[in-house]
């Protein structure tokens, strides 16, 4: 797909932005919202800018998409932008938007390279920006497509019904519909963008994950509080926690993400840690829903019992499944006071968990903690096909396209 002209280029310097594409994504991000300060309204996370890691995001998958193209000539990798491409119609993003993009990256660009940055060595940039941003073009275009919206009508005010005090720092919020249009199913695992209001008079948008399968009526999602004050990356969860009470009105987008239960009749092995559980639960619920008859088995991460969001839901679908089983790892132990069924102590380990054989797995916590579970999951002979992750905020691992 990269052109005979531009291909030996961007191999040859493929090293030096790879070497310096972290500087060149923090000077483009600056430089961006020196000139356009309204796309903090609404549209991107100061929190993810804050610590990094939209930054870090935007290199890595610049840097991935250039190497396969590289590698692979002859190939587009849509798959690795499936992903990207799901957060941006969560947040409504619009096709003329990449332009604004292309301007301020090649200013980053020429800004840390200077005079490596020739015309020929800028065309050939060109021409993988354009690649990769009409790939994410026609992506969204068929996301939009496929729910009946566009980037201006995604969005949908709801009214919130009932908070779910989970854990200490876990609620639960449900929310119902305001009007008489009808709701865009979700799919198992999927997740909405929520627009909080922020003091400043900004919009900050946040996703998170569906933890119910729909009835029409009502969504759920459960938010874990960030604790400390002035953190951008817990400025959401502290308000939806603080002030946000049964009655008001919150706004969602409609419900996207890549990561879905498939449709096969396979067994199907849910892995969480912390508050990765949600989707998790999410996906869990639409099995229980429809009375599936495939093997599931739960596996689960936290500190205590009593950190384990969702749990009661989480056992209450089990029970309502043919074939199901739940096993638990707690740093702090084990409730020895209570019949827990297979808790155990420390960290998740597989060994000897039995999962079922030709299983579908879907992961979903901190990043060591996937990490570590994918690599149990390759030593024992699971082909990587078969494990899906969910990650929350950008994409620092992009483990599915190594």
């Amino acid at each position: 797909m990269l052109s005979e002209t531009s291909a030996p280029i961007i191999k040859a310097t493929l090293p030096v932005v790879g070497a310096n594409i972290t500087e060149i994504a923090d000077r483009f991000y600056r430089h961006l919202f020196e000139t356009h300060p309204e796309l903090l309204d609404g549209i991107f996370n100061r929190g993810n800018q804050a610590d990094g890691h939209q930054q870090q995001a935007l290199a890595g998958s610049v840097a991935a998409f250039a190497s396969m193209l590289v590698d692979n000539p002859g190939q587009l990798p849509e798959s690795l932008l499936s992903r990207i491409s799901h957060k941006h119609v969560s947040l409504g993003i619009k096709p003329e938007q990449y332009q604004v993009v292309h301007d301020h990256l090649f200013w980053a660009i020429v800004d840390v390279l200077g005079d490596a940055v020739t015309a020929e060595v800028a065309a050939a940039w060109e021409e993988v920006y354009w690649l990769m941003a009409n790939t994410l073009i026609n992506l969204e275009r068929g996301l939009y497509d496929s729910v009946g919206v566009a980037p201006d009508t995604i969005w949908r005010t709801w009214r919130l019904a009932e908070r779910i005090q989970e854990t200490d720092d876990v609620v639960t919020f449900v929310v119902e519909r305001t009007d008489d249009r009808d709701i865009l199913p979700s799919l198992p695992g999927q997740y909405v963008s929520l627009q909080m209001p922020m003091p400043d008079g900004t919009r900050q948008p946040r996703q998170y994950s569906l933890t119910r399968a729909d009835d029409g009526h009502h969504r759920r999602f459960a938010v874990k509080q960030v604790v400390g004050a002035g953190n951008p990356d817990g400025e959401v969860s502290n308000l939806l926690h603080t002030t946000v009470k049964v009655g008001d009105e919150v706004v969602l987008s409609a419900p996207f993400g890549d990561v879905v239960l498939d449709t096969t009749d396979r067994p199907v092995v849910l892995a969480s840690a912390g508050i990765g559980v949600t989707p998790m639960a999410g996906i869990l619920s639409h099995l229980a829903k429809s009375g599936s008859g495939r093997e599931v088995m739960f596996l689960h991460a936290g500190t205590s019992p009593d950190s384990f969001a969702l749990r009661s839901q989480v056992q209450e679908d089990l029970a309502a499944l043919q074939q199901a089983d739940m096993v638990t790892w707690y740093e702090r132990g084990p409730d020895s006071g209570r019949d827990a069924g297979d808790e155990r102590a420390g960290f998740m380990d597989l060994t000897d968990v039995g999962v079922p054989a030709d299983a579908v797995y879907y992961l979903c916590g901190p990043l060591p903690f996937m990490q570590a579970v994918r690599q149990q999951l390759l030593g024992m002979g699971v082909a990587p096909r078969d494990i899906q992750y969910e990650i929350f905020g950008p994409d620092l691992w992009q483990a599915d396209y190594r």
